[in-house]
């Protein structure tokens, strides 16, 4: 894995003037056969730090329900079980109609280029088809494995803290002012190699309605989220986190405003950012509030599906 030092990680501004690759990329940062992105940023100086963070033993799992939502967004369906038992002391089970990316989960570089210019690094749309030889599959994550510094920005409580309406029934975006916002009050600091989790109130939103709302936003969907554009892919890349995910289906506002400016774009494409979407963070943030502690060792081991454009991330944060 190629390195650089943090002094010279480039600003989101020169990444706008640099030559190589597409204006506001970070291809060929870290060398030209890049796998990771961003997620070099998680070094083994990082990881040991980041485990001097567990002082308590908590543990948070944040995988949701793999049943949820129900139904499944869009074109992705639930998970069928069945169980069956092969003697009266045995039981076996499987899974059918699995969409990796219907519950809680990691989104790949295969899972969203640039429509110009393809995939993270420049990779051909033809190289991304799931097979041998698939390019940018969730495989090197998997093979790989995540741990660093966890940091928690929850939005959700401060937007109620602060007496405001948040409409979480449209496409009401969150503002970099409103993650600074959070980031002060909770007086916690954003470092090099962070993995940013922001918890947007979203899913406890999801949680306290009846089915047949569930069932309309699965086919009508319009999500909150971090607000897309250049400011907010800015103030991610200048941080220099090394990932984000969120309670909410695409971490950013859905639908799209404007698909070539949108954080899928930016983030998985341009940058190597990889985001994660439907992350359980209720119990984590419940706990932060507790105890006013809002950093965390956070690992995430995703399933090593050759090819796969996401994985659950079976992600922990750790106290």
């Amino acid at each position: 894995m190629p390195g650089i030092n943090d002094d010279d990680l480039p600003s989101y501004r020169d990444l706008l003037a640099r030559e190589e690759g597409p204006a506001g990329s970070a291809w060929g940062l870290w060398g030209q056969d890049d796998l990771f992105g961003a997620l070099n940023l998680l070094t083994p100086e990082r990881v040991r730090a980041a485990a001097a963070l567990v002082r308590q033993g908590h543990v948070f799992a944040l995988n949701w329900d793999l049943n949820l939502p129900n139904p499944g967004f869009g074109v992705r369906g639930k998970p069928r079980h069945a169980l069956w038992g092969r003697a009266d002391y045995v039981r076996d089970d499987l899974l059918d109609n699995f969409y990796l990316q219907g519950s809680s989960h990691w989104d790949a570089f295969s899972h969203f280029g640039h429509p110009d210019h393809g995939f993270f690094g420049g990779v051909r749309p033809d190289e991304i088809h799931g097979g041998l030889g698939s390019r940018h599959g969730i495989e090197h994550f998997a093979a790989r494995g995540l741990a660093g510094r966890g940091v928690l920005l929850d939005v959700g409580r401060w937007f109620a803290a602060q007496g405001r309406t948040f409409d979480y029934n449209a496409s009401t975006p969150i503002t970099v002012a409103d993650l600074e916002g959070t980031r002060r009050a909770q007086g916690v600091e954003l470092r090099v190699g962070d993995v940013l989790l922001v918890r947007t109130g979203w899913m406890a939103h999801y949680l306290a309605q009846p089915q047949e709302w569930r069932t309309a936003i699965a086919r009508d969907i319009a999500i909150p989220g971090l607000a897309a554009g250049p400011e907010m892919i800015a103030y991610l890349w200048d941080h220099h986190v090394a990932a984000v995910a969120a309670d909410n289906y695409s971490v950013e506002v859905y639908p799209f405003p404007d698909l070539r400016s949108s954080l899928h774009v930016a983030c998985l494409g341009l940058l190597g950012i990889p985001l994660g979407e439907f992350w359980d963070l209720e119990a984590l943030a419940a706990g932060s509030a507790r105890d006013g502690v809002y950093d965390c060792l956070l690992t995430s081991a995703p399933l090593h599906q050759v090819g796969g454009t996401a994985s659950p991330p079976n992600a922990l944060a750790i106290k």
